[in-house]
């Protein structure tokens, strides 16, 4: 089996409230000073940015999707291809996730809308009313229908693991059940109990891929952690997955996975910062929203992965200290400003709102490509400066201004 300790990770600084920290995660791509902010490239691409633009914008890491790829080109193609890095052209640390979110979102036909508006409603068929089952989960897997032609797939623990190895992600995720705020608390403790049982079958797969694949770089797993708003449920999940050994291999680290009601965020993390052994990674699926991500740092989580950045900015979304504003809008015609005073991004510094305004105006490709930049570099940098103030010892200090700053008009920028 190869040597593990290709991944390892330490821990640089505390917070105070013991639970908050920094640390860096050593993978066989490089290191992750964390906390982090992790770019989304789901295709193996960051949607109309070049990966040149990515580590020039401060990314220290890619993450891409399991599910997207596993449809197309096929997972064979990038392990032919020596893995997601080589393929998509970026040479530092890569992550991929499990697919268990897609399948059972696009899966099912429920596209994005996958729980945190959902409170106050329990169902245990997590499907919008009119709509028609497409994803089908039983003690073994899932059956889902291909968004893209309606064929049907099968995934299982451990073919999910079969796809990660061959696309080739210095961190991967367990397969894992994904649940809603919707859910009954009788389905999220069945739904927990399948999520554990499947975690030892991801180790078990895992263990028997890096003995078959030694001539790969070693791959770290990571447990997700699911339960849903409950805390004896976050907390039983958390103690089962890290005491998990099998057949000598144990979780490289942890995903905090499922829905989380946004309120509740912080006090979340921080159960899970209390069970999960300090020697180990964190990663909080899905999350990039300021106050959530100072919530998230304050309170244990090490890394964070999320689409909207360059979703809002295709939209003409763009993110500054003040909140965010629509480039798209009239007062943008003639302001011949940079989308932020002092940002120093690529686009900040060669363009103005003018000229994003007319490219959208216009329809112009361009447009996504100057303003995912700005977004993502906007949302690189914050978690970097969180980190900074942090080691710094003045993070408080730094959450307080900046969030009151972001949030003074409810987090849109006044014209």
């Amino acid at each position: 089996m190869p040597a593990q300790e290709t991944f390892s990770f330490e821990v640089t600084s505390t917070l105070p409230n013991g639970k908050g920290r920094t640390g860096i995660i050593h993978t066989p791509h490089g290191d992750i000073h964390t906390p982090a902010f992790i770019v989304v490239g789901t295709k193996a691409t960051v949607k109309a940015v070049l990966p040149d633009n990515i580590k020039d914008l401060g990314a220290q890491a890619t993450l891409a999707n399991a599910f997207h790829l596993y449809l197309q080109p096929g997972p064979q193609i990038l392990d032919q291809a020596g893995g997601l890095g080589q393929f998509m052209n970026w040479s530092g640390p890569t992550f991929t996730d499990s697919g268990g979110f897609q399948v059972m979102s696009l899966g099912s036909g429920f596209k994005k809308v996958l729980a945190m508006d959902m409170a106050g409603k329990q169902t245990d068929d997590v499907l919008a009313e009119g709509t028609t089952r497409r994803a089908h989960v039983d003690d073994d897997g899932v059956w889902f229908t291909s968004h893209l032609d309606g064929s049907k797939h099968r995934f299982t623990p451990e073919i999910s693991l079969q796809i990660q190895h061959q696309l080739g992600a210095d961190i991967m995720f367990a397969f894992d059940e994904l649940t809603t705020l919707a859910h009954t608390r009788a389905y999220q403790e069945s739904s927990l109990e399948r999520t554990r049982l499947w975690a030892q079958r991801c180790l078990r797969e895992h263990r028997r891929l890096s003995i078959e694949r030694e001539h790969r770089p070693y791959q770290a797993l990571f447990g997700v952690i699911q339960g849903a708003q409950y805390e004896d449920l976050r907390r039983k999940a958390c103690q089962d997955l890290s005491a998990m050994c099998i057949d000598g291999q144990e979780f490289d680290g942890f995903g905090l996975g499922g829905a989380i009601e946004k309120e509740n965020l912080g006090t979340i993390v921080g159960w899970c910062a209390e069970e999960l052994p300090a020697n180990k990674p964190r990663h909080l699926l899905g999350i990039s929203e300021p106050d959530d991500l100072f919530a998230a740092c304050e309170m244990g989580a090490d890394t964070f992965d999320c689409v909207n950045p360059s979703r809002v900015a295709r939209n003409a979304a763009i993110y500054t200290a003040d909140g965010r504003y629509n480039v798209s809008r009239a007062a943008c015609k003639d302001d011949f400003g940079p989308l932020e005073e002092g940002c120093e991004c690529y686009t900040c510094q060669h363009y103005s709102r003018a000229y994003l305004h007319h490219l959208f105006k216009a329809k112009e490709m361009l447009f996504s490509t100057l303003a995912t930049i700005h977004n993502e570099y906007w949302t690189v940098q914050l978690v970097e400066n969180i980190r900074k103030a942090m080691l710094a010892g003045e993070f408080e200090t730094y959450r307080d201004e900046f969030l009151g700053r972001y949030y003074a008009n409810g987090g849109r920028v006044k014209f």
